[in-house]
């Protein structure tokens, strides 16, 4: 008896969500492995490999999702499995590396340690809120509540990318905005403020703040989201060594910063000035 290849065909794309999951948990593993210079790479190899590969999960991550909507494949173990690889590429994985980055500028190691445990928590319960949120009905939200994980993950890793690129890809034309006097101090600057920018990213990802699905997302008509879409060319083409770090803070702390301003100084500053007090144009009338 013949089995149906139409059966068969299924469970192949079946598989295929699952797959690029796993490869997204594998990522974060290799990440993990590659900062800690386990193969006797150079440090500067060692980090900037391990910051590809979360991007790379990051890549990975947002197709297995739309893989499984497309082949008509989802299913509550693929949201479960896909939470734990999460877990270990957008939480262990980015703490990891940003102890290895910051701890050889000066950083106290148990320092770093208590703010890259806070950065696996925060992201331990951020995947864990998120699922409990996309119970209802099965439908993911049109915004996020608090920064996505992968969000927080791309801000720590740009930090040692930005780094380490130019040394491990060895192009002038990627360092090309300042010589290597200006670029060490910078590379210093960016150790320094790893380690807030990572306490920040944490308490953002438990936040309540709403975050766009996309960094294009449409707002009233299509002409902020072009011209975001040029801003980003224009930085990527000028500036190719600082645009992961730009773009990543831009979207994690752009909305929290906008929310601020909008509770605090810009009320401040309307307030209309009280020219005199109620009753001094009668006095002086008088």
């Amino acid at each position: 008896m013949k089995r149906d290849p139409l059966i068969r065909r299924d469970k192949v794309f079946a598989v295929l969500p699952t797959a690029l999951t796993l490869g997204n948990g594998i990522c974060g593993f290799g990440a993990i492995t590659f900062a800690s210079r386990w193969a006797n790479y150079d440090t500067p190899t060692s980090l900037f490999v391990a910051s590809c590969l979360i991007y790379l999960g990051m890549v990975l991550d947002a197709f297995d999702g739309r893989t499984a909507r497309w082949v008509n494949q989802q299913s509550e173990f693929g949201a479960q499995l896909d939470s734990l690889c999460d877990a270990i590429t957008f939480g262990a994985a980015p703490a990891f590396l940003m102890i290895q980055f910051s701890v050889t500028y000066g950083y106290h190691p148990r320092l770093l340690w208590m703010v890259g445990a806070l950065y696996v928590v925060c992201t331990v319960l951020r995947l864990a809120r998120f699922n409990v949120e996309s119970d209802d009905g099965g439908k993911h939200p049109k915004d996020f509540t608090g920064l996505p994980s992968p969000a927080a993950a791309a801000v720590v890793a740009a930090f040692p990318m930005m780094a380490f690129g130019p040394t491990v890809l060895a192009d002038p034309a990627y360092d090309n905005m300042w010589g290597p006097e200006i670029g060490s101090a910078l590379d210093w600057v960016a150790a320094r403020v790893l380690p807030i920018v990572t306490f920040v990213a944490a308490g953002l990802m438990v936040s309540r703040i709403r975050y766009h699905r996309h960094l294009l997302a449409r707002g009233r008509g299509d002409g902020p989201a072009i011209i975001r879409l040029v801003f980003i060319v224009m930085m990527i083409a000028a500036i190719p060594r600082v645009a992961a770090p730009l773009l990543s803070c831009w979207y994690a702390f752009a909305t929290p910063a906008q929310l601020l301003w909008e509770r605090y100084p810009r009320r401040w500053f309307a307030r209309p000035a009280l020219s005199s007090v109620p009753g001094d144009e009668g006095r002086e009338a008088g």
